[in-house]
């Protein structure tokens, strides 16, 4: 058997100019002698969309539009969570709102059972469309008249506050039922209120929702800017150079992200955190209070009480000396309705992690307060007539 042993054959007319005029020839459009350069530039333009355009429906299809029909079909409602502690307070009830991020106030009402001392004990569940508060209003009023509820106290926790005092003014002029008091936690009274910090990230989320398709209904965005929020977990600042990242941390926050945010049934929605940051951006809660502060013919006004940590400075959140002061201005002072209530060892409107300090202070001082405050209105209107 032959075997032949080819010799290498050089390339001895190598040309590259031959080359490059060779590639013009076969490229895209090389027959294009009307507008060619145009034409070859929006073909090379249209082919790179094409990845972009793949990744965009599967981004629509699997992520937004199951979130859109799924926010389509949910409405508020309203939690049972404790009776009355005593049968003849049966016809009070007292309703709990919470703050930003959070759907339903079920939780944070159960650690609160000192509330039961005035009444019932309801809970908010919002809409995780958004936020309607004259449809909350209408909500509450139906129950309380299935209930056999005559009156009503409103706690509000964080942003639920702003949402509280809205209700509480619709509760007063459109509905017959009285109104015993608003409670307010550590809650903004305006955009001013809220730490710098916070009302960046807030800001920054409203960019996002108004420039990018499908940011309302999107996990994948909540995955990222809920992952982004806990960074301070993950990332070691080093004082001379980039932060150092701990994986271990970083696969934990990612863990509770998917756990709490993006696989939990109950969890807020985009579309209701959007909406619960533009209550504060647009808060009339200054104007709330001062119609709820107006003495009126047909109903008692209600009594006022902030509830805030001892120092502004352990409330990372809210600038809670800013709202007590503009709370102040519109509802306390002579003969005012407001009663500040601070509480040491919390924080920004915590009751869950510090139901012990929250339920002494409900019992040892607001109810109390709540109490002499009807008795004065009361015995100041049979007075007038």
């Amino acid at each position: 058997m032959k075997v032949w042993i080819l010799s290498p054959c050089p390339v001895t007319d190598w040309n590259d100019e031959r080359r490059k005029a060779r590639l013009r020839t076969t490229r895209l459009g090389c027959r294009w002698r009307r507008f060619g350069r145009s034409r070859r530039l929006l073909a090379r333009a249209g082919l790179a969309l094409i990845p972009v355009m793949i990744v965009s429906a599967q981004y629509w299809v699997h992520d937004v539009y199951p979130e859109q029909q799924r926010l389509a079909q949910t409405q508020p409602a309203l939690h049972h969570i404790y009776d009355a502690a005593q049968p003849a307070d049966q016809d009070t009830a007292v309703v709990d709102l919470v703050g930003l991020g959070n759907l339903d106030a079920s939780d944070t009402a159960r650690a609160l059972p000192a509330f039961a001392t005035v009444g019932q004990v309801w809970a908010v569940q919002y809409d995780n469309a958004g936020i309607d508060t004259a449809v909350i209003s209408r909500m509450i009023a139906e129950h309380a008249e299935q209930r056999g509820v005559e009156r009503l106290l409103l706690a509000g926790h964080s942003m639920g506050g702003i949402i509280a005092l809205e209700v509480a003014q619709h509760i007063l002029d459109d509905t017959e039922l009285s109104l015993l008091a608003v409670v307010l936690d550590c809650t903004p009274i305006d955009l001013h209120a809220v730490r710098p910090a916070k009302r960046d990230a807030g800001e920054d989320m409203l960019r996002w929702m108004g420039w990018l398709p499908g940011a309302r209904e999107s996990r994948a965005l909540r995955f990222a800017v809920e992952t982004a929020a806990r960074r301070d977990r993950y990332l070691i600042d080093h004082p001379r150079g980039m932060p150092i990242l701990e994986p271990n941390a970083l696969v934990d926050a990612i863990d509770e992200v998917f756990r709490d945010k993006i696989f939990e049934e109950n969890a807020a929605s985009n579309s209701l955190i959007e909406a619960q940051f533009l209550t504060i951006v647009a808060s009339g809660a200054a104007d709330n209070l001062v119609a709820l502060s107006r003495e009126r013919d047909d109903k008692p006004r209600p009594a006022i009480v902030f509830m805030r940590p001892h120092r502004g400075i352990l409330d990372d959140v809210v600038d809670v000396d800013y709202s007590q002061r503009a709370i102040f201005d519109r509802a306390g002072g002579p003969g005012g309705a407001l009663f500040v209530a601070r509480m040491y060892g919390t924080g920004h409107a915590n009751p869950i992690q510090q139901p012990y300090v929250y339920n002494e202070t409900i019992e040892t001082r607001v109810l109390p307060f709540v109490t002499r405050f009807a008795e004065r209105t009361e015995d100041r209107a049979v007075m007038s007539r």
